[in-house]
């Protein structure tokens, strides 16, 4: 799949021209003619006879950038001098820091801040665990975790190149939920000693984001640490990836006039985020579902199965479909692909059902080609930016997160993650919904809110709720959406 100019690959070239009448337009045509996108151009010094210019254009990739550069060298006259990649700019230093919430200005405020005045504090939390969420930074922090052994697209590249990753997650715990969020890289691929280590850390933070850790030992560590935690513990590639794909479904089910527990679903991919997913699904009413992995479509009979791909095996399935995940596809209602790049081509996707719902998530190159996707299928999302429909993660995990953390739940449930998605789905109103929009932007001002909402009633409603989870999930979305409607109206009149 051809890729297209992206700001993550933007750069910033510092120029001298000769000052012509043309020297802007030669640049721009120079960029332009090979395949990039100028975003910026800024004069920053001039002379009698030279000028110059910051050129900031974005490319295809890094291999790209330096085509760039070289169409610009080739001007008669372009003399190149620093070219600067932005994004390597964004993150110099790092893109976090601490700051203090209380002014630290004379001795009176050094004495409540520090000693003699924090051990009366102190002595409060000792004799009342309790207190320690309503003052301490407890009450609102995050730990997110990884061993950088399954970072984006890249692997295993270890916890110290994983360290930009848990960064950017940080800031966007900040940024969309208002929540301290501290990135956590360990040292040590042993699911022991991670549980040991986040265990041991576990006093600071209200809740566990885990990240990027591979399958299946994720499964172990996430499962340990849920039974030995009293905070909740959440794999945001398995459940956050699940919340949004549910929601996602959600709505474009509604589009093409289908109800989830009457469509055929084929899945691709049964690691971590496949596995969640799967498990969402089944806990909103799917009954038909299918799911493949590079061997084939699973079932009880098949070889190569472990712990994990034994029991998708044995729940999921219920017409006994064997073969390639090909052949599973043919008449299929939905298609969710979690697995890898370009597996499927545009005319598999013709096989499917009228009003087909193609979901290829595989990040950054999908299964297959969105493009040629949407020629058959009525309703087509992916992972990425530059397509619509965009199944992004921080849909999810903000408003969870602030979710959990204002009801100060020491767990973190089906019935929970339920209520996120049908939440999430909710902000999408019957008036906007189309094939084209069936979740909102990431910046859509009422999603962590909604969100953050639907789970906090979740959990206060789980504890006294003798209704299935799906029932309470629902309930909770559609209490936190009207509120939210009903707070816009109000500010409207």
């Amino acid at each position: 799949m051809a890729s297209v100019p992206s700001v993550s690959y933007s750069i910033t070239v510092r120029l001298e021209v000769p000052a012509r009448p043309t020297a802007v337009s030669e640049l721009t045509t120079a960029i332009e003619g090979a395949g990039g996108v100028v975003t910026a151009l800024d004069v920053t010094a001039s002379g009698a006879d030279r000028v110059r210019v910051d050129v900031t254009c974005a490319a295809r990739d890094s291999d790209h950038s330096v085509d760039l550069v070289e169409a610009l060298r080739a001007l008669p006259g372009v003399s190149i001098g620093k070219v600067s990649d932005r994004t390597f700019l964004a993150h110099i230093g790092g893109k976090l820091s601490v700051e203090s919430r209380v002014p630290i200005r004379n001795r009176d405020d050094l004495s409540m801040v520090y000693t003699p005045g924090v051990a009366r504090v102190c002595q409060a939390i000792a004799d009342n665990p309790e207190d320690a969420r309503r003052l301490t930074i407890k009450r609102n922090t995050v730990a997110v975790v990884t061993d950088g052994t399954a970072v984006l697209g890249l692997g295993d590249i270890g916890p110290l190149a994983a360290l930009p990753v848990m960064e950017g997650k940080a800031a966007l715990f900040k940024r969309f939920g208002g929540i301290d969020a501290f990135p956590l890289c360990l040292d040590t691929t042993d699911p022991d000693e991670i549980v040991a280590v986040v265990k041991a850390v576990a006093p600071v933070f209200a809740g566990i984001n885990l990240e990027d850790i591979s399958a299946p030992r994720c499964f172990e560590i996430e499962r340990r640490l849920r039974e030995e935690l009293d905070i909740p513990v959440f794999h945001d590639d398995q459940h956050g990836t699940a919340i949004v794909t549910l929601a996602a479904l959600t709505n474009a089910l509604k589009v093409v006039g289908k109800r989830i527990e009457d469509v055929r679903i084929v899945m691709a991919g049964a690691g971590a985020a496949g596995t969640a997913v799967l498990k969402l699904l089944l806990a909103a009413g799917a009954r038909d579902v299918v799911v493949a992995d590079e061997f084939g479509v699973l079932h009880p009979g098949r070889d190569r199965l472990d712990v994990s791909t034994s029991w998708t095996a044995a729940h999921t399935n219920p017409r006994g479909v064997q073969g390639t995940l090909r052949e599973a596809l043919a008449g299929a209602d939905v298609f969710i692909g979690l697995s890898a790049p370009n597996i499927l081509t545009g005319d598999d996707i013709e096989t499917m059902a009228e009003g087909a719902v193609v979901f290829a998530l595989a990040n950054p190159v999908p299964e297959v080609d969105p493009a040629d996707a949407a020629r058959h299928a009525a309703v087509v999302a992916s992972g990425r930016s530059d397509f619509a429909n965009q199944i992004n993660n921080v849909l999810a995990f903000p408003g969870v997160f602030r979710g959990l953390l204002d009801a100060q739940s020491t767990s973190i449930t089906t019935g929970t993650l339920l209520a996120a998605a049908y939440a999430l789905a909710a902000v999408v109103t019957d008036d906007e919904l189309n094939a084209t929009y069936i979740v909102p932007s990431v910046f859509h001002p009422d999603v962590a809110t909604v969100v953050a909402d639907a789970v906090r009633r979740a959990v206060q409603a789980e504890e006294h709720a003798d209704a299935p989870a799906r029932v309470v999930a629902g309930r909770a979305a559609t209490d936190a959406a009207a509120a939210v409607a009903g707070g816009r109206a109000s500010a409207g009149a």
